[in-house]
């Protein structure tokens, strides 16, 4: 069974629906951020690498919600900090200041050769970013891949989060557990090794955007087999690999009944994100990724959170209904759920 799903997925037709993707370079190199990217510096596992990272000040002028605050907004497996560029605009509007880093392994931070990934790793990374930023107590939000890393930095850090934010987080299903068939490092490499923009536009397509495409998804799309593509392929699937591994090794449902502070999840309604679909057998692979149910479960497991299905929408709310999603995140940190009182009924 698992050589044939392997031998399957090695087959796929590509779509012939995108021109052959730009080389931006390794590290993104001809991509320009919407805002100024600086990179730290930092050893990690004996080796030294850099995280980009954008950090937008607060506008002094402005008085409203976000003074005196701070945002740190977190990517997902398919994207990069850049994809939060309206959501950075309307908090810099609002006078927060937001901090947006690129993890390990993506967009323009270093390709380590070979890595321990592991979410607690990176979000010991990421709060050492955040000390040397003097960021302070913050907001964090998470997408996808970034929303799983959100989650596991709030059980580690309690103290530093006022607010967790998860937009359409992975791992709110334990894929091992329901059957989906685990591939080895060297196999999930060889099909990174085969992604090319027309197989990531049709994946997108149907799960994260409901059979609906628009021509600004496209940028997203040849900025990813960019990297799939380009001069460092081998370096970047391999890390795609290695972060795959993590990713379906370390579901975080298990522990978001631990989680201390207010949070809010948003998932959109047409949202089917199933990242090992693929290599399930089918009756498994047909009852996986359904967020709207998944969604509604982890909020009943959080001690204080509040569920915001967003109707018409998929995986990505933040670049799909970017005006819809940025006034409901305002919404959403203005007045976050209020804290059960001690005693009380977290599964009522």
């Amino acid at each position: 069974m698992r050589w044939l799903l392997l031998a399957a997925l090695s087959c796929v037709t590509a779509v012939p629906s995108l021109a052959r993707a730009p080389d931006y370079g390794p590290n993104l190199e001809g991509f320009d951020y919407p805002y100024h990217v600086q990179f730290y510096r930092f050893r990690t596992q004996a080796q030294s690498y850099v995280m980009a990272y954008m950090d937008v000040a607060a506008d002094a002028s402005k008085r409203g919600v976000g003074a005196g605050r701070t945002v740190v907004l977190l990517h997902g497996r398919s994207f990069c900090g850049a994809t939060w560029a309206r959501t950075i605009a309307t908090l810099h509007s609002a006078g927060f200041r937001v901090v947006v880093p690129d993890q390990l392994g993506f967009c323009k931070s270093s390709k380590p050769v070979n890595y321990q990934y592991s979410f607690e790793q990176l979000a010991v990374n990421t709060r050492l970013l955040l000390d040397n930023l003097k960021a302070g107590r913050i907001i964090l939000v998470g997408h996808a891949m970034g929303g799983m890393l959100a989650a596991r930095y709030a059980l580690m850090f309690p103290q530093e989060v006022t607010e967790l934010v998860l937009v359409d987080p992975l791992g709110l299903e334990d894929w091992k557990a329901e059957g989906v068939l685990y591939l080895t490092i060297d196999e999930r490499y060889a099909l990174e090794l085969q992604n090319t923009a027309a197989r990531i536009k049709r994946y997108e397509l149907e799960s994260y955007y409901g059979g609906r495409w628009k021509p600004a998804y496209d940028i997203w799309v040849r900025l990813l087999a960019s990297l799939y593509t380009g001069g460092g392929r081998e370096r970047y699937a391999w890390n795609q690999a290695l972060i795959s591994d993590m990713i379906f090794t370390q579901p975080v449902l298990y522990e978001l009944d631990r989680l201390a502070m207010p949070t809010v999840l948003f998932v959109g309604a047409l949202d089917r994100t199933e990242p090992f679909r693929d290599t399930a057998p089918p009756r498994v692979a047909a009852r996986l990724g359904d967020y709207p149910e998944l969604g509604r479960r982890a909020a009943l497991r959080i001690p204080d959170a509040r569920l915001i299905e967003l109707e018409g929408v998929g995986h990505v709310p933040q670049i799909e209904a970017p005006e819809r999603f940025n006034a409901a995140l305002l919404q959403a940190i203005e007045h976050p759920p209020a804290a059960r009182r001690p005693g009380s009924d977290p599964h009522p």
